[in-house]
């Protein structure tokens, strides 16, 4: 889907490396600094084992990328320092979907209003295809760290199964693995006397590759550094480019 969604916008496609795949449009099967001679730009989507040493060596050649991959997050001071003193320009997402980008801010803005009115307590569920390597989402832990930032109730993320009573302070995620679901994530707001639901539902995978693929473009031209779906979204609404 990647691949279409840089042709649809007359990209020339200069390497596809997979070292599962034996369709001939695969150029090598192992990221090497000879396979990627030619591109601009690398867009990453692969296991969350090899996304910090793959960024590692795009920072040293120099190769500015798109990673998709999530689960590594918790290296990202150590990606943050070998990025900062290489040579390329990162930019890196949970889920690279504008309209999940949108979702965001929703989600964010609705947080720190429900937050000021009092009351409300909140939560995340995520629903993804039985084959998703990691849990919760990305996108789930990216919902609720927005959530953390605007409700000064709540101190922590819980993204296990609780056998226990939950704490005021935790914003608990809820993940489910069924099916071939692309992605449908819900934030709750509950009160004593309502509740606010806030849903996205991805209806397939397009709207991650053509998002990929448009931060790829934005990416192409930055000065070195590592960058977030923010910094892509502040500049394209700014600029009227959505």
């Amino acid at each position: 889907m990647v691949h279409q969604a840089a042709l649809l916008q007359h990209d020339e496609i200069v390497a596809i490396i997979d070292p599962f795949a034996k369709d001939e449009c695969v150029t090598s099967p192992v990221i090497s600094e000879q396979a990627l001679n030619s591109c601009d730009v690398a867009i990453e989507f692969s296991q969350s084992q090899v996304a910090v040493p793959d960024m590692k060596q795009y920072a040293l050649w120099g190769v500015n990328a798109v990673m998709g991959t999530t689960g590594w997050y918790e290296n990202l001071a150590e990606v943050k320092a070998f990025v900062q003193a290489g040579e390329a320009a990162l930019i890196y997402s949970g889920n690279f979907s504008l309209g999940v980008a949108v979702f965001l801010e929703v989600v964010r803005r609705a947080s720190a209003l429900l937050s000021e009115i009092g009351g409300y307590d909140s939560a995340v569920f995520e629903l993804h295809h039985k084959g998703k390597a990691d849990s919760p989402s990305g996108t789930a832990l990216m919902l609720a760290s927005s959530m953390l930032e605007s409700q000064t109730n709540k101190k922590r993320i819980e993204c296990e199964t609780l056998h226990r009573k939950r704490d005021e302070d935790e914003i608990q995620i809820a993940s489910l693995r069924c099916g071939s679901f692309s992605g449908t994530h819900t934030v709750y707001f509950d009160s004593e006397v309502d509740t606010i639901e806030l849903t996205h539902r991805a209806k397939s995978r397009e709207g991650f590759a053509y998002g990929a693929v448009k931060a790829a473009h934005w990416i192409a031209n930055k000065d070195k550094g590592l960058y977030a779906l923010d910094d892509l979204m502040t500049d394209l609404l700014g600029q009227g480019e959505l």
